[in-house]
C-alpha cells in the first residue's frame, strides 16, 4: 500500500465545544508531503491549554471545521517532500508547530518546525518541548528581556510552561521562585530549577514571596493564570518589573496605580506572533539546553490518542499540574 493510500486514526473536531467534541476517526487519509514538508509518523503529542480554548471556539483562532487540533508531536520522520534537507526518513524528531494536526498517528510539519531529537529525550518528553519551552523563552527572553542576576516568579510552575520556565531562568542565572499547588508541584519545580517553592493555595503566600526577596519584590513574573493573580502580581513587582502574561481564562480588576508606583509594565505572550528570527533563536538556544543536559522536559500523565476527551477535561480541572499531559499513539 502506498502512503498515497493508507488511512490512519485521528481526533476531529466537528463542531466548537466541550471535551466531547473531540472524536477519534479511524479512515482518515494519511497526508502527502508537498514541497518543503516533512510526514511525521507520531508516538506521542503535547497537549497544551490554548488547544482547549480553540477547541471551545472563543479564543482568537478559529480554524475552519473540520480540524485535528495540537501543534506538538514527537515521532519519526516517515517521508520528506521535494527539497528538504534538515531532516531525512527514519530521523526521530519533534515538531513546533503541524499544518495538520499532532493528535493524529501521522501529521504534516513545514521543514522549519521540525527538530531533531537527542537520543537522550524519549518520544513522550518530545512531544512536551514544542509550546512549553519555546512560550518560556519567548516570556524570558524576548518580552521580559530578563538578564542574569535578576530573580523570576513563575506563578503556577509546575505544569508544561512552568517546569520549561524553571528549568530556562536557571540556566540563564536567574533567581527562581515558583508557586504550585500541591506539595507534589512544589517538591517537581525545586527539582527543576527553582531555588524556592510556594504554595499558591495557601492564605498569605504572597507575603511569603515578598519576604523572600527581603520586601524588593520580583523583576519578572511568568503568570499562567492572569485571571486570577494580576492584581497580586503588579503588588510583588520590583521597581521597572514586568509581567508576562501567558495563560488566563477570563477577565481581571487592577488598579493602573500599581504600575504607576513601580513604572511596571505587562506584557502579552503569543507564540503565534514570533518571527523566523526569533524561532531560529530559540530552537537554538533549547537545542543547546538539550545537549547541556537542564532541557528535560517532565511528562506527568498520559493518555491514549481515544482518551483525548479526559485529556482535555483533566488539563483545566486538575486540582494541581505536575508536568507535561501528552497523548501517545
Amino acid at each position: 500500500v502506498t502512503t498515497r493510500d493508507r488511512v490512519m486514526r485521528a481526533i476531529r473536531v466537528s463542531e466548537f465545544g466541550a471535551p466531547s467534541v473531540l472524536k477519534v476517526v479511524s479512515g482518515v487519509s494519511v497526508p502527502q508531503p508537498g514541497q518543503g514538508k516533512v510526514l511525521i509518523r507520531v508516538h506521542a503529542c503535547g497537549v497544551n491549554p490554548v488547544e482547549t480554548y480553540i477547541r471551545t471556539g472563543t479564543h482568537a483562532r478559529k480554524p475552519a471545521l473540520p480540524y485535528t487540533p495540537g501543534t506538538d508531536a514527537a515521532g519519526v520522520v516517515e517521508s520528506v517532500g521535494e527539497g528538504v534537507t534538515v531532516v531525512k526518513k527514519g530521523d526521530r524528531v519533534f515538531t513546533t508547530g503541524t499544518e495538520s494536526g499532532s493528535y493524529a498517528e501521522y501529521t504534516i510539519a513545514a521543514e522549519d518546525c521540525v527538530h531533531k531529537l537527542p537520543d537522550a529525550l524519549d518520544f513522550a518528553q518530545g512531544a512536551a518541548i514544542g509550546i512549553p519551552y519555546f512560550t518560556a523563552f519567548r516570556a524570558l527572553v524576548h518580552k521580559a528581556r530578563s538578564k542574569a542576576g535578576e530573580t523570576v516568579l513563575i506563578h503556577g510552575a509546575s505544569g508544561g510552561v512552568g517546569v520549561a520556565a524553571c528549568q530556562l531562568s536557571r540556566s540563564m542565572g536567574l533567581r527562581v521562585l515558583g508557586t504550585a499547588g500541591t506539595p507534589d508541584g512544589m517538591k517537581l519545580i525545586t527539582n527543576n530549577g527553582a531555588h524556592l517553592a510556594f504554595n499558591h493555595r495557601e492564605e498569605g503566600y504572597t507575603d511569603k514571596i515578598m519576604a523572600a526577596t527581603e520586601g524588593r519584590g520580583v523583576d519578572v513574573i511568568v503568570e499562567m493564570l492572569a485571571n486570577v493573580n494580576l492584581s497580586k502580581d503588579l503588588q510583588m513587582l520590583a521597581q521597572g518589573g514586568r509581567v508576562t502574561v501567558v495563560g488566563s481564562r477570563g477577565p481581571v480588576e487592577i488598579n493602573p496605580r500599581d504600575t504607576m508606583s513601580k513604572e511596571s509594565c505587562i506584557m502579552g505572550v503569543a507564540l503565534f506572533f514570533a518571527t523566523p528570527e526569533e524561532t531560529k533563536q530559540c530552537a537554538a538556544q533549547l537545542f543547546a539546553g538539550m545537549e547541556a543536559g537542564w532541557l528535560r522536559p517532565v511528562v506527568g500523565s498520559k493518555y491514549p490518542l481515544d482518551k483525548a476527551t479526559q485529556a482535555h477535561h483533566d488539563i483545566i480541572e486538575s486540582s494541581g499540574a505536575a508536568g507535561k499531559i501528552v497523548l501517545t499513539m
